[in-house]
């Protein structure tokens, strides 16, 4: 059983951006970072499996944002490098939300210092800069809205209003300092704000190979391509029906029933044989763990 344990492990931790090596998310000790272990960013960032349905989910709804979606083309290899792209991702997820302040001011600057490279014209001709205020906003909100949607759905459908509402303040902090504007703080003005988006959004080819590259992207093992396949039917069946529409990746009735069974059946397992995340380690850092 330990031999299963640790195998599972190693194979989940292949996905996330402690691979890279790069954080010591257990020092200093006591260091409670932007957020601390009381916080509802903590809470709703700390499942692995919810965090990937909603990583996957943002991705697509950020694919249908013209401007957002051609610097991220222009400008990274990420069609030749899904993986890497995930690692990346989750560890500036992993380590604003979890590491020490010192860290996440590093990854916050780093990203920052990236962005003001990103800069070009769309296909439509438009200019883009990644460093943009409102393009950070979209991306951010797109991002933080389905980590909280696939936390509800596969993790605590109990959390309140108010500690949702919180979580979206909390989590503004890390959109504001990498430049983001008018960033919206609760759920009604995540709401308001993705509707106002809508006429702004469009699927073209560019989106469509978005998803292919994600409907293909390489598990890191043969014995774990199930779970990534259900991950992304997960992350599909997360999006808004109008989001779906313009992609044409509708599910019925019946295969959202499934994928939802599916997820809620896997997680637990997943949960029992990560020991050594992101959260953990930083449990261990604030002496919550040993």
């Amino acid at each position: 059983m330990e031999f299963i344990r640790s195998r599972i492990e190693q194979q989940l931790m292949s996905l996330t951006g402690l691979s890279l090596g790069q954080l010591d998310l257990e020092n200093p000790k006591g260091d409670p970072g932007l957020f601390g272990p009381d916080s509802i960013s903590w809470q709703v960032h700390g499942d692995f499996s919810s965090m990937l349905i909603g990583g996957i989910s943002a991705l697509l709804l950020q694919a249908l944002h013209p401007l957002a979606l051609a610097g991220v083309w222009d400008h990274s290899n990420f069609r030749e490098d899904m993986l890497g792209r995930l690692r990346r991702t989750s560890q500036f997820v992993s380590g604003t939300t979890f590491g020490s302040r010192k860290d996440a001011d590093w990854l916050i600057e780093k990203v920052r210092t990236i962005h003001l490279q990103v800069v070009g014209t769309a296909p439509d001709g438009r200019p883009y800069a990644a460093s943009d205020a409102d393009l950070l906003t979209w991306v951010h909100v797109a991002e933080v809205s389905n980590f909280l949607a696939a936390h509800l759905r596969y993790r605590n459908p109990q959390l309140s209003g108010a500690d949702q509402d919180r979580y979206y303040a909390e989590i503004a902090v890390i959109a504001e300092r990498l430049g983001a504007r008018d960033v919206p703080k609760s759920r009604q003005a995540v709401a308001d704000y993705l509707q106002r988006m809508r006429p702004l959004l469009l699927c073209d080819e560019r989106s469509r190979e978005v998803l292919r590259l994600l409907l293909d992207a390489p598990a890191p093992s043969v014995l774990a391509r199930p779970f990534g396949d259900l991950m992304m039917k997960a992350g599909i069946d997360l999006l808004p029906d109008w989001a779906s529409d313009m992609l044409d990746v509708r599910q019925n009735s019946l295969q959202r029933q499934l994928i939802r069974a599916s997820v809620r059946r896997s997680a637990p397992m997943l949960r029992w044989a990560m020991r050594n995340g992101s959260v953990q380690r930083a449990k261990r850092r604030m002496g919550l763990l040993t």
